[in-house]
């Protein structure tokens, strides 16, 4: 999700009260899997900000629930330190 700002490693602020609108970036769980993409709402699609990635519609069958909508997001400079 670079294309958006987003980026590998970073923590993502996610509203699960917010209305999900078209074209927002979500945290979603497709089959099992959590992803985070964009939404287009009218072709019931999820889409990747890299062009590597094909747009994924949503098809009968498919396990789908959006976990909420991604407001903030925020860079880390450093990573966690693993405390034992």
């Amino acid at each position: 999700m670079k294309g958006d700002g987003i980026f590998s490693g970073d923590l993502l602020i996610v509203d699960r009260a917010e209305e999900i609108k078209d074209q927002d970036v979500v945290v979603a769980n497709l089959n099992g899997v959590f992803v985070c993409k964009k939404i287009d709402k009218v072709q019931r699609c999820l889409l990747s900000s890299s062009k590597r990635f094909p747009p994924y519609f949503l098809q009968e069958g498919d396990e789908f629930q959006v976990e909420g909508v991604v407001t903030r997001s925020i860079r880390l400079h450093r990573p966690f330190k693993k405390h034992l």
